[in-house]
């Protein structure tokens, strides 16, 4: 019986052992890593700023500047309540003393400078594709915005995540490093489209719904729902909702906020729009391109 019950315990030291090691955050690149050499190119970082939506989230709250990015917005979910850090160049407190391969990092491996798993509501699951060039360039720019003291509450994370070694657990099942759910056709109007829809603008992050562990069912991929905090609903922008849209009907209301029955886009799209409107026309017309050409799919039932 002693025999038995040591078995039984080496066993699961073993497992035990062997997960801790699965679940380490390991950041994917080196500082030595060639791909992020040189210097980026700050007008193109501030394009791919505003195709990410980055000032939406980590904009300081209850001030006009969206450039101050101090972050502390509460995100509330089912999963915990979550607020975005300062990205500001504050060295203290923000940024300031990132590398371009931390930055790679916290996008592509969802994984801190101290070796930490962020927790997905930061969708490193669609950044996870970003070309290394766009990297850069965004990380010029940031350097080129305010510096905003002050370090944000930490996350109230649901039991589920109360731990943060058991992100590395969500990872294990619904992270794949470097992959992307973008379908590419050879044209490159499309296929621009595809790239921005997919991982820059993670449009799918928030027009899908999610599993009971927060992780995007495929079969509904930009079928809308209930949105990721649980307090309203996500618009379904497969072709089953927007058949009667156009390429152009698309360009136009991510340039103007305008729909084609006159009415106008709210919420949260209406932040979305203030960043595309930034984008030059054919990064807009290529992500009507490749919206228009989503397959249709029901809007899942609450």
């Amino acid at each position: 019986m002693l025999r038995f019950a040591l078995a039984v315990f080496l066993c699961a030291a073993a497992v035990c052992a062997v997960l801790w090691y699965m679940t380490a955050a390991r950041p994917p690149f080196g500082e030595q890593d060639r791909q992020f050499e040189g210097p980026g190119n700050v007008a193109h970082g501030k394009l791919v700023f505003a195709a990410g939506d980055c000032a939406s989230c980590h904009a300081t709250p209850g001030q006009p500047d969206r450039l101050r990015l101090g972050g502390g917005m509460a995100i509330a979910s089912p999963f915990g309540t979550f607020r975005p850090p300062n990205i500001s160049p504050d060295a203290v407190d923000g940024i300031g003393g990132w590398t371009v391969t931390d930055l790679a990092n916290a996008l592509i491996g969802g994984v801190s400078p101290k070796r930490d798993h962020y927790y997905p509501a930061f969708p490193y699951t669609s950044f996870t594709s970003i070309k290394p060039d766009d990297v850069k360039d965004l990380y010029a720019y940031l350097k080129t915005l305010p510096k905003v003291s002050g370090r944000v509450p930490p996350p109230d994370p649901a039991l589920l995540f109360s731990i943060r070694r058991s992100v590395g657990i969500w990872k294990l099942l619904f992270f794949r490093q470097r992959s992307t759910a973008a379908r590419f056709d050879g044209d490159p109007l499309h296929d621009r489209g595809a790239y921005l829809v997919e991982t820059i603008s993670h449009c799918a992050e928030c027009h899908s719904t999610r599993n009971a562990f927060g992780a995007i069912k495929p079969g509904t991929r930009f079928a809308g729902g209930i949105d990721p905090q649980g307090t309203g609903f996500v618009p379904n922008i497969t072709q089953d909702r927007l058949r009667g849209w156009t390429e152009n009907d698309i360009a136009r209301m991510l340039k103007t906020g305008e729909t084609p029955n006159h009415g106008r886009v709210g919420s949260s799209m209406s932040d979305v729009v203030t960043n595309t409107a930034m984008l030059p026309d054919s990064d807009r017309q290529a992500i009507a391109r490749y919206i228009k050409g989503l397959p249709p799919i029901a809007t899942p039932r609450p």
